[in-house]
């Protein structure tokens, strides 16, 4: 296709290299990452076709974990997008991570801190901004449920412990998983993540739930405050927690 080419869309390709075609013909899983997203967006833009648009997407933002991590403006700002194409992009991403979620939930079972890595690095690893997430299990290490608890800058002086307990007690659970994701890349956690982990295991044990683990998710890898041995978790831990 010549750069020249006005809004380009996918009826303008030739029959054989129509990304809806080559799917229905070949299988969704026969296409490259920019003839999905083309499949997606439609019609691209003056000097660049769809499959242009595509390819300039994934290397502008690094690649589909990138277009995930992006910023909803930020894909805006891209010529040719706008908010209708953007979230598109967005709703697509979501619906493939929470396909994967609806597979793996019922049969969920977290035995070690890798466990936990494998099931929020998607969501995590990626996000610009802090997030606190509580993972609600039953005895067997099954989980029952998951909250988003905060958003934003996390200071921990300002988390109410009460909301942290919340649903592990609605749900009527027998052990509870803390996570935060740490956007520097450093999944170290700070002297201010190991305080608020033993307060969370004091009122674990007043309350008869088993705080298990606090897992901080970054960049560079994760890290189970268990596994430091700096904070001493009480000894409700259902033995298959390593």
């Amino acid at each position: 296709m010549g750069a020249n080419n006005k809004n380009i869309g996918i009826r303008d390709f030739p029959m054989d290299e129509r990304p809806r075609e080559r799917l229905e013909q070949l299988g969704e899983s026969a296409l490259t990452n920019a003839e999905l997203l083309a499949i997606l967006l439609r019609v691209g833009v003056e000097g660049a076709n769809v499959i242009d648009l595509s390819w300039q997407l994934l290397n502008r933002f690094g690649g589909l974990h990138g277009l995930h991590a992006a910023n909803f403006d930020d894909l805006c700002e891209v010529k040719g997008m706008g908010r209708a194409k953007a979230a598109q992009i967005k709703a697509a991403i979501e619906l493939g991570y929470r396909l994967s979620k609806e597979e793996d939930h019922p049969a969920r079972v977290f035995n070690k801190p890798e466990d936990i890595h494998n099931y929020l690095a998607h969501r995590l690893v990626e996000k610009t901004q802090e997030e606190l997430w509580v993972l609600v299990l039953n005895t067997r290490n099954r989980l029952i449920d998951e909250q988003q608890l905060y958003i934003g800058t996390i200071n921990h002086s300002s988390v109410r412990l009460a909301e942290v307990f919340e649903l592990p007690l609605r749900k009527r659970a027998s052990a509870m998983i803390l996570v935060h994701n740490h956007p520097s890349g450093d999944p170290q956690p700070s002297e201010e993540d190991l305080r608020f982990t033993e307060e969370l295991v004091k009122a674990g044990k007043l309350l008869d739930i088993s705080v298990l683990d606090h897992i901080v998710i970054a960049r560079g890898g994760f890290c189970s405050i268990r596994q430091t041995g700096k904070v001493a978790f009480n000894s409700l831990q259902p033995r298959t927690w390593h």
